[in-house]
């Protein structure tokens, strides 16, 4: 098996794997006060700093959840207060559904935010713009600081789904420019049960969990304490030895290009581990079925879809007509190598050739 499939899951990092079997020693509940309860808080508050630390936030500006999803919803929840919303057209299910009734901010055909549309939205009021650094389809990566610059200047807020582009690109809370931002740990290469929403300072939010008061009244509940120290492993590994897997995706799309696909939103900066390749006239689960037989796992649209595969939303955003029901995801994890790349591409010219004939 060859895993291409890192946007849905990255695979589990050794320093994230060995904090969460560390943690399940500890005993205690961190809001506890015997010396049980201090060596929790200690363990939490740890995490709490080097994520903190890895993505330009301040210690008391982060709120541990659940993952990407409940980070995004909360952030709504939270600051949309007395404002519209305002989310872009390829923003992530969890965006959208935490705000349904949000204004959609137009991309272009690249899938990139249209700054004018955004300019324009923005002097009609009071505003929450949701805008994600990098999309979970394409990897296209929208232009936030000029986003955050226009909200500024409008007195709107940011929040910016990093959820895909953590790990993989810089990113830093202050330097982009953004009122909030949501992670999520196993994206990164942590366990599933454990992301964070970052903040500026350290707003009073109401949350969308009560309870007894658990990170500083902003998310009820007692914390996944080794999914959450496996989360701050995974962003130290992520980000003290990043990876580059460029070349490969570039050398898995050239030939893939050659072969008769088109390589969605290649004219836009993107990450570095993405390629979203379009065969036009063969349906996407054809062709997951066919890689998944000849041993290797990618993706049609999101995996948050509930495992449904049918034409995407984000392609469709992007004006693609047909070709947003006949693209796969290739996402390369962490681990990816050079080999895998060069079996993938051997791979994937055999079912290209073969669908195309059958299409034709």
């Amino acid at each position: 098996m060859t895993y291409f499939d890192a946007n849905a899951s990255e695979p589990l990092r050794p320093a994230a794997r060995a904090a969460v079997l560390s943690a399940l020693d500890t005993v205690g509940n961190p809001s506890s006060v015997h010396a049980a309860g201090r060596a929790a808080r200690r363990l939490l508050e740890d995490a709490r700093e080097q994520v903190a630390g890895h993505f330009g936030a301040a210690p008391a500006g982060v709120v541990f959840t659940s993952g990407g999803t409940e980070a995004n919803a909360l952030a709504v929840h939270a600051l949309r207060a007395g404002r519209r919303v305002i989310v872009g057209a390829t923003e992530h299910d969890a965006v959208r559904a935490a705000a349904p009734d949000a204004k959609v901010l137009p991309v272009d055909a690249q899938g990139v935010a249209d700054l004018s549309a955004l300019r324009a939205l923005l002097a009609q009021g009071p505003a929450l713009v949701c805008l994600m650094l990098a999309n979970n389809e394409t990897g296209v990566l929208h232009p936030i600081a000029e986003a955050a610059r226009l909200c500024r200047q409008a007195g709107a807020l940011l929040h910016v789904d990093a959820v895909q582009a953590a790990g993989r690109i810089g990113v830093d809370l202050t330097a982009l420019g953004a009122d909030s931002l949501a992670l999520s740990g196993h994206k990164l290469g942590g366990p599933l049960g454990a992301g964070a929403l970052l903040l500026v300072g350290e707003p009073a939010l109401a949350p969308l969990i009560g309870g007894g008061g658990q990170e500083r009244g902003r998310r009820g509940g007692t914390p996944a304490l080794p999914a959450i120290a496996g989360f701050a492993a995974a962003a130290q590994a992520a980000v003290g030895e990043p990876s580059d897997p460029a070349g490969l995706r570039d050398m898995i799309e050239a030939s893939a290009c050659a072969a008769g696909a088109v390589a969605v939103g290649a004219g836009a900066p993107r990450l570095p581990n993405t390629t979203c390749l379009a065969l036009p006239g063969v349906r996407a689960d054809t062709q997951v079925i066919a890689l998944d037989l000849a041993g290797f796992r990618v993706s049609a649209g999101a995996a948050c879809s509930s495992g449904r595969v049918s034409a995407s939303p984000v392609l469709a955003a992007m004006g693609l007509g047909s070709l947003a029901g006949a693209a796969v995801r290739v996402s390369l994890p962490w681990n990816a190598t050079a080999e895998d790349a060069t079996a993938f591409v051997s791979a994937y010219v055999e079912m290209a050739g073969r669908l195309l004939r059958r299409a034709a």
